[in-house]
């Protein structure tokens, strides 16, 4: 007798009392909603092959329900949580704290249905991946990142170098990649060559090849990495390292089209595009002697400009979710999302190590993550809270001292405006801005 498999359910635990537009977008996207209370602390019911996502509906909720759905969700740390909070409930009360921490993310009233969908979807697995612009191989949806995307496609299919620039980390090789693959040469070669790994003394045979005899050591003939990518692409990262001689070798070959094998004298004709990327400055390197102008300039016909992350503000969850949900195919783990407090904290760093540093944080926090979300501390970013707490409360000192700066001078000014604005050295138009802002009403004032 067949077995029939039971189909997979999506399912909103909802704890409170949704509305009925709430229901309905819902149901339209799919999702089951079951209502239940917080109070009876009664089980979640789910199937084992069901995505259960709980809803903690604050909206309407008195000082004992705030206390049961607290205490519910810590029973349930293994459940995804949202949470919905009026907008005059305090986030600085230690249980309201507890539940937001808890939750992956919270909305307040009046609920955006489409972006609570979209939430729900992203935690329940399936959320969109970041744009991925064709088969380019560079994701993202932020600004920043649509002009690079831009730029790989107009410089793809014309034969001339490309120099691509940026800070360690921001994906020179991943831009690189992209332009051979949207290129003509698609199905020849792609050679990736890190000039700063190679030794000084074998750059040369590295990169052009040697023949048999050339120095000692070599018993045999060598093809080098340009012969290797004959008919392909050459992507020659950190060319800034390369020594002088090797310089003066590529720029031969971008000139002519030819090299010459360590130890020999035959010109052989190769067809190579060749890509360069640095991190470093290379008109400041040409400046002290250290890299030749005219090759900078052969190298420098088309330039690629890789955007930091801290620029990609729009892509670091995106791209932290991706690099988690990989990790989570290859390797066991219990995360399987970020929390509310570790969200904020990624999106206010600054990341010296760009796209590199948030995969290896994403990597190290999914293994040492105990529960299903990782934490902030499980990035290691709970210093970055406590400076942005600092910075908040700084920032209320200062806005409160305008302030209070302003009513004195109105005071010993008998709310003359004229007189006001002339003791501060500011036009009376700043004044009333300056009252707009702080909501002073000169007339109560008087």
């Amino acid at each position: 007798m067949a077995v029939l498999r039971e189909e997979a359910r999506r399912c909103v635990v909802w704890f409170g009392q949704p509305a009925g537009e709430e229901r309905a977008g819902l149901a339209q996207a799919g999702w089951i909603v079951r209502v239940a209370d917080a109070g009876t602390q009664g089980g979640v019911g789910m199937r084992n092959n069901d995505t259960v996502v709980a809803l903690a509906d604050l909206r309407h909720g008195d000082p004992a329900t705030v206390q049961a759905m607290a205490q519910l969700m810590a029973d349930h740390p293994w459940l995804p949580w949202v949470a919905l909070i009026p907008p005059d409930m305090s986030a600085h009360e230690p249980l309201i704290d507890r539940i937001l921490e808890a939750s992956i993310e919270y909305f307040s009233t009046p609920v955006d249905v489409d972006r609570l969908v979209e939430a729900l979807a992203r935690i329940g697995g399936d959320e969109p991946r970041a744009a991925d612009h064709g088969d380019s191989g560079i994701t993202g949806r932020s600004a920043a990142i649509g002009a690079v995307v831009a730029s790989v496609r107009k410089y793809a299919p014309v034969e001339l170098p490309v120099l691509i620039t940026g800070e360690t980390g921001t994906g020179k090789e991943v831009a690189a990649r992209a332009l051979h693959s949207l290129s003509a040469r698609a199905d020849r070669p792609f050679a990736a060559i890190n000039c700063g790994a190679l030794p000084p003394n074998l750059v040369q045979s590295e990169l052009f090849g040697h023949e048999r005899g050339a120095f000692t050591g070599a018993n045999a003939r060598r093809i080098g990495h340009f012969e290797t990518a004959a008919g392909g692409t050459v992507f020659l990262d950190e060319v800034g390292d390369l020594p002088l001689d090797a310089q003066t070798s590529l720029l031969r070959f971008l000139q002519e089209g030819t090299l010459e094998r360590v130890g020999s004298s035959q010109l052989i004709k190769l067809d190579v595009r060749v890509l360069a990327a640095t991190h470093v400055d290379l008109e400041k390197a040409v400046e002290q002697g250290r890299f030749r102008e005219d090759l900078y300039y052969r190298l420098n016909v088309l330039r690629l400009r890789m955007p930091p992350l801290r620029e990609r503000e729009d892509d670091v969850v995106l791209l932290a979710q991706r690099f988690l949900d990989a990790f989570r195919e290859l390797h066991p783990t219990r995360a399987r999302a970020f929390s509310a407090s570790a969200r904020r904290a990624m999106l206010e760093f600054t990341w010296p190590g760009n796209v590199r540093e948030l995969l290896n944080r994403v990597q190290r926090a999914a293994v040492v993550a105990e529960d299903t979300l990782i934490s902030v501390n499980d990035l290691d970013l709970a210093d970055v809270l406590t400076k942005q707490a600092a910075r908040s409360s700084l920032g209320s000192t200062r806005v409160a001292a305008e302030r209070d700066a302003v009513i004195a001078c109105l005071r010993e000014s008998r709310f003359n405006v004229s007189e006001c604005a002339r003791r501060l050295k500011v036009s009376r138009v700043t004044i009333y801005r300056l009252c707009k802002k702080h909501q002073l009403a000169l007339d109560e004032l008087r």
